[in-house]
């Protein structure tokens, strides 16, 4: 028998205080107990937003709260810059597709960032531009952006900033108000150490007022009518019930460890896995800032990416994940997000020593694990 292990970059395990509170017998969506649960709730995604706007809840995935985001704030011939440099920031380009919103590609290759003089540039030489779409931290690369630099640019001007943080919540820090980031979304699959199927908005008062003015459609991500709802501590349709309650004992686990030591912790697994690979000889994918919630590695020459992929599945029952798009055959993805720990890495590494000397590459045992154990030892 093989022990599994979840080490994809979403979903994520989940903790067991979190499974027991989702296995409470269900309740109606529409009695004092579920109105207790949402004031609790409501206020603890505040202080994790780092905001004083309200957080909408919405039972969908994570791009479905990108979806939400946009529709709720633009309309249709409306020009935007969407930065893209991974498999997510091609999601933002697809959405403005399917609404009719032009898009401007700010593209830089996959493993890079684009860099804020570039954002600034096109503020500055595109009349009219109506918003800045972004991810945080692209996951199919490894990729942190500099979210802050992007707001500080668009805060002087009537462009709004739309930021996608599914795979940074809770994991690298995003004061949304002190940064002044109009739009943050993210999904419950992976910091929030969840299953898949909750979509969490907020907007600024400046996304707020272009909410207002936008004539997309929208019926179930109607965000004002939600928020109206949200103001009430009521659901404006069914919410994810048992997803709510596992949200609600995260949120107590979030607060027990405080935000700044999450942000450490995740910082630190980052850190120790990258150590790791780079002490067998593997590549960190990342040109630019890497993001704390995974490490993309580039598979070693001549051999694809998805055989250790399934290597990982097959030999040690660990579930990782190979590259996207165009990365597919040459990445593999090492989630360490959400309910991860420092023994989850080594137990990685190890596997990783193990299944590339299966595939006949030269391996000094034990090397990645002492690259790791070198971080997890330093203290300072």
């Amino acid at each position: 028998m093989k022990k599994y292990q979840l080490m994809a970059p979403g979903p994520t395990p989940v903790p067991s205080e979190v499974l027991l509170a989702m296995a409470q017998p269900m309740i109606h969506h529409r009695t004092p107990e579920y109105e207790a649960l949402f004031v609790e709730v409501r206020a603890g995604l505040k202080r994790l937003f780092q905001t004083s706007q309200d957080v909408l809840p919405l039972a969908c995935s994570g791009t479905g709260a990108m979806e939400a985001a946009l529709v709720n704030t633009l309309s249709a011939g409306d020009t935007v810059a969407v930065v893209c440099a991974g498999k997510f920031g091609e999601r933002w380009l697809e959405l403005c597709r399917a609404y009719g919103v032009r898009a401007i590609e700010l593209r830089a290759p996959f493993g890079d960032t684009v860099a804020p003089d570039r954002v600034a540039e096109t503020l500055a030489t595109t009349p009219g531009l109506a918003a800045v779409l972004t991810q945080h931290s692209e996951s199919s690369t490894g990729v942190l952006h500099d979210v802050r630099a992007y707001a500080a640019l668009t805060a002087k001007t009537d462009a709004i900033l739309i930021v996608d943080a599914v795979s940074s919540l809770g994991i690298a820090d995003l004061p949304m108000d002190a940064w002044g980031v109009d739009v943050v979304v993210a999904g419950s699959q992976k910091g929030l150490m969840l299953p898949p199927g909750l979509g969490l908005v907020a907007l600024s008062d400046k996304a707020w007022g272009r909410a207002r003015a936008s004539t997309l459609p929208k019926y179930y991500f109607d965000l004002a009518a939600e928020r109206t709802y949200a103001r009430k501590n009521e659901a404006h349709f069914t919410p994810a019930v048992s997803i709510m309650l596992g949200l609600r004992q995260v949120l107590r686990l979030l607060e027990t460890e405080g935000l700044a030591a999450t942000f450490k912790r995740h910082d630190r697994l980052a850190r120790a896995t990258r150590a790791g690979v780079e002490a067998l000889g593997l590549a960190v994918f990342p040109r630019a800032t890497p993001s704390p919630a995974l490490t993309a590695v580039v598979s070693p020459a001549g051999v694809d990416s998805e055989r250790i992929v399934a290597a990982y599945a097959t030999d040690h029952n660990i579930t990782i994940a190979g590259g996207q798009g165009e990365m597919k055959g040459t990445l593999f993805r090492l989630g360490h997000m959400g309910y991860a720990a420092e023994l989850d890495v080594i137990v990685a590494l190890a596997a990783l020593e193990q299944i590339l000397a299966g595939l006949g590459q030269p391996v000094d045992l034990g090397a990645g694990v002492r690259g790791a154990q070198k971080v997890f030892t330093d203290r300072g």
